[in-house]
């Protein structure tokens, strides 16, 4: 029977992995039950990106000098729009919905994020936010006393913390290895976990592009070294997603998360999950519930009653990444990143984190040094002062303390302008003169 003509009184958590594993010319997707917005015009006519694009297609304030995508995104106008349709159409008849609506609708979504990262949809789940993710494959690993968990000193905090509190309870070890910044080449980061990754490690945990420290780390290398000594890798992908061609086939990580709501653009509670297929019989969701014993993508794809809309708004996203084509708009954001630091990097006479071939759609530029060399402790409360001076000023990017330095990490999506980045040079400068440290 078609997909299209399948309700819930037949579709159990069985017909999910049917659906899910069927061949492209055999599956037939589900019917929308609202018409959604096309871009057809940037198939015919590339887009002429920056305050034209925001103003069409982003909420942000007008007022607001916009260079931190990074920290939580920003929604696709339109994408908010089908979100909200989504959450009508519920309301109108919910049982109609949940019980006979949702679950292919969701299959839908699998199959295109599926391919959007270049994998089998059998081995992709759809999930809230990476930190569930996160959570999900580390407390599946059932870590014991005695193991250890590899990670380096770029690792995203809160993902620290669970290790930290998951070690603490079963006895565990933490390996963190320090990588000295700044960062000469990605060949160093290669060295140090060839060197210091042991056989018999737990699990491994590397960040695709780390957030504090936002240059691409050289993953398929580092999960090659992994897999040479039998180490379980997980990919934490947070920026990912948007900001960089993946294909997961290729990379073959055992485990992979991603945000659909930062680069990409969807509204907020929309994440992918990439597991491995050997280890997908003992990677649980948090939540058990009727899909447990049906299959992977049945357990991950029902985690009880909550709002599914971010989800199911994801092909507008995709839709309108598919319009810009991706390749051409990543193309345009990593020269304008560029442009962007050097510009900074000229003005304030200072360094970048690492070469500036690392990076991609975000940029760590040291302030200048004149700012903070006078100072005796360079830390988070420096770095928070010069962020709320321009945040007051009506630029919102992020200031990080890193070794020693304060860097600014400015971020690049298809909004911005490169007057936007003169600007901010130009402030620091004055704060510069003003010596407010």
């Amino acid at each position: 029977m078609a997909a299209t003509k399948r309700d819930f009184g037949s579709f159990h958590a069985s017909n999910v992995e049917e659906l899910v594993s069927l061949p492209d010319e055999a599956y037939v997707p589900p019917s929308l039950p609202f018409d959604t917005p096309s871009f057809d015009e940037y198939r015919k006519n590339p887009p002429q990106f920056g305050q034209k694009l925001r103003e069409k297609h982003f909420l942000l304030d007008k007022e607001c000098v916009f260079l931190n995508h990074g920290a939580f995104g920003g929604t696709l106008s339109q994408a908010l729009d089908v979100a909200q349709k989504w959450q009508r159409h519920t309301e109108r008849q919910p049982l109609r919905f949940f019980d006979r609506e949702l679950l292919p609708h969701l299959v839908h979504v699998t199959r295109r994020m599926a391919s959007f990262v270049g994998c089998s949809p059998g081995d992709l789940v759809l999930i809230q936010n990476v930190t569930t993710a996160i959570n999900c494959v580390v407390r599946s690993q059932n870590i014991k006393k005695g193991e250890t968990v590899y990670m380096l000193n770029l690792t995203y905090g809160a993902v620290k913390k669970l290790i930290t509190h998951v070690c603490e309870n079963t006895g565990a070890t933490i390996q963190e290895e320090k990588v000295i910044l700044p960062l000469q080449s990605q060949q160093q980061i290669v060295d140090l976990v060839d060197r210091t990754l042991k056989e018999g490690t737990k699990l491994a945990i590397f960040d695709h592009i780390p957030s504090n420290t936002p240059f691409i780390l050289p993953i398929k290398q580092l999960i090659q070294i992994c897999h040479n000594r039998g180490v379980p890798v997980l990919i934490d992908g947070a920026h990912a997603l948007g900001s960089l061609t993946l294909d997961l086939d290729d990379l073959d990580p055992d485990f992979y998360v991603s945000n659909c709501h930062k680069w990409l653009c969807s509204p907020k509670g929309a994440a992918v999950m990439y597991v491995k297929q050997r280890w997908q019989h003992q990677t649980r969701p948090l939540i058990i519930s009727h899909g447990l014993g049906s299959g992977f993508i049945s357990e991950f794809i029902w985690a009880g009653l909550r709002d599914y809309s971010p989800l199911l708004s994801i092909h507008t996203v995709l839709d309108f990444w598919d319009a810009l084509d991706t390749k051409a708009t990543h193309c345009h954001l990593y020269n304008l990143a560029k442009m962007a630091a050097n510009t900074l990097k000229d003005k304030w006479k200072s360094n970048f984190l690492a070469p500036l071939e690392m990076f991609g759609t975000m940029v760590a530029v040291q302030l200048p040094l004149e700012l903070y060399k006078h100072c005796e402790v360079v830390d988070y409360t420096k770095a928070e002062i010069i962020q709320n001076y321009l945040y007051e000023k009506n630029i919102e990017v992020p200031i990080k303390a890193i070794q020693g330095h304060l860097y600014v990490r400015i971020s690049v999506h298809v909004y911005n302008e490169l007057k936007e980045y003169e600007h901010l040079g130009e402030l620091v400068l004055n704060l510069t003169r003003e010596k407010i440290l």
